[in-house]
């Protein structure tokens, strides 16, 4: 059959208007409500590959959870607010920064629970220490267990933590566990940690799941991040480290050596309810089940030594970007030193002037990141930041491989700190739900300084001139890569 002449040039003028109307529609509808450099890199992927580009934007170009999210979260935000004791407790003894009250104001407009007294903290730096804390826990649980980890999977490493679930709801306890969808499901144990669950009577969820055939979907990469562990209200962990062995059950892993290196923290106090806040929070997201009776309160130690704490929710559920504002804050208020640790650090260009204004104010900046990477368009990312950070006086320790340093958590001066689940990329700033810990105890920061030293004599500092000496093909890469940090 013979297609008539027409037919190639009609075709021909369809595909130039639809390309035209794809680039004026990117123009006109990608910069609105979008930080520029973000904008700007949607616009290059849509302007060089149009189709592809416009696809790509259509599917994961929205941080705005789905609608009904988006409600619950802002009724269940009056309770995050409104739910922990122990603001009384707070101790304003010298030398209580001058700057910290306008930081504490800006995290509960953000979103934020109050700075509460009264607390005690515990840290873990070693992988198999901090799992068998969490076990431990679990075995003295009475009432209940409320267990969010990012990745959940069953193997030998985390098959302690389920004996001692089993353990628990054999002895009557109620164990709650949420673990996100997407990561979860990417490990080969995922189906065999879905059987154990069920058969151990444990009430257990998806978060964020992705599963269109059943009514649930959103933005795909919208992920809930958060790790953390709450028992019976009194005691809870919370930090960087997912329930799965230190090589993340991956061949290639175990072929180049690679494993992880986290940190946990576990608190006692009024702090407790505020972490819990947030279990509370991604339960009802999930189920629409509220659980406000079983927050009951909590114990607030005697001790000299305790120390006051704010728990700092984040994600794509708030306005603002409650992490960012968070970090850029105590960066720009910091007087004497910043230690930064992050596995992934890709900042925006806010948190870049913020970081290297406080090295050419003179101020010790330090940051700890891994010699090597597990992801490799972010570790690229990363390493494009390193130049501009070593030319404003920002030391540079890569802990060396094959251990991943996955530990997040940064300290200010002798008296702040932060750990949690948050990375500093715009992923987490932007695309992740995440737990924050504020912290104010010079003793909290002191022991955080010694788990700093144990990194910096595992690393080997970056120096500018072997910097500039890298490969040519390796500064294309760093390069390219930093061109899709912002759709990371």
């Amino acid at each position: 059959m013979e297609i008539p002449t027409w037919v190639a040039p009609t075709l021909a003028v369809i595909g130039i208007v639809v390309d035209i109307a794809i680039r004026v529609f990117a123009i006109v509808y990608v910069p609105i409500n979008r930080r520029p450099q973000t904008a700007t890199a949607w616009l290059l992927a849509i302007f060089l590959i149009p189709y592809v580009g416009f696809v790509l934007f259509l599917l994961i170009g929205s941080r705005r959870l789905p609608r009904r999210r988006r409600e619950k979260q802002a009724e269940i935000n009056k309770y995050i607010v409104e739910t922990t004791e122990g603001i009384e407790r707070v101790k304003r003894d010298h030398p209580w920064p001058a700057w910290l009250d306008t930081i504490v104001e800006l995290n509960r407009t953000l979103g934020a629970m109050p700075l509460v007294g009264g607390n005690t903290a515990e840290l873990h730096s070693d992988y198999q220490a901090s799992i068998d804390a969490m076990v431990a826990a679990v075995d003295d649980a009475q009432r209940w267990v409320h267990a969010e980890f990012y990745i959940t999977s069953l193997d030998a490493t985390t098959e302690p933590f389920f004996v001692a679930l089993e353990n628990a709801r054999r002895r009557g306890v109620t164990v709650r566990l949420l673990m996100d969808h997407i990561a979860s499901r990417g490990y080969p144990g995922y189906r065999k940690t879905r059987r154990r669950l069920d058969r151990i009577g444990v009430e257990w969820r998806l978060m964020l799941p992705v599963q269109p055939f059943k009514g649930r979907y959103q933005r795909p990469d919208l992920r809930n991040h958060r790790k953390l562990l709450v028992i019976d209200g009194t005691v809870a962990f919370t930090g960087s480290q997912n329930m799965i062995e230190r090589g993340y059950q991956r061949r290639k892993n175990r072929r180049r050596g690679l494993t992880w290196k986290d940190f946990m923290v576990r608190f006692d106090g009024p702090i407790v309810a505020g972490i819990n806040a947030l279990f509370v929070t991604d339960w009802y997201s999930e189920t629409d089940e509220l659980l406000l009776r079983e927050t009951d309160p909590v114990h607030v130690a005697d001790s000299v030594e305790t120390i006051d704490c704010q728990v700092v929710p984040s994600g794509p559920g708030f306005e603002g970007e409650n992490n960012l504002r968070l970090f850029n804050s105590l960066l720009y208020s910091a007087q004497d030193r910043i230690i930064l640790t992050s596995p992934y650090f890709v900042p925006d260009e806010s948190m870049l002037y913020a970081v290297t204004t406080a090295a050419q104010r003179g101020l010790d900046v330090q940051l700890f990141v891994s010699e090597i990477g597990d992801q490799p368009v972010v570790y690229h990312a990363q390493r494009s930041y390193y130049e501009a950070l070593l030319r404003a006086g920002v030391r540079i320790f890569l802990y060396r491989s094959p251990t991943v340093l996955h530990a997040k958590h940064v300290t200010i001066d002798d008296e702040v700190a932060v750990v949690g689940s948050s990375n500093m990329d715009m992923r987490s700033f932007s695309l992740n739900l995440e737990i924050s810990v504020m912290i104010r105890g010079r003793r909290f920061v002191r022991q955080l300084r010694e788990v700093e030293q144990e990194y910096r004599e595992a690393s080997h500092e970056l120096l500018l001139d072997e910097w500039l000496a890298r490969p040519f093909r390796s500064k294309v890469l760093d390069n390219v890569a930093r061109l899709t940090s912002a759709v990371q």
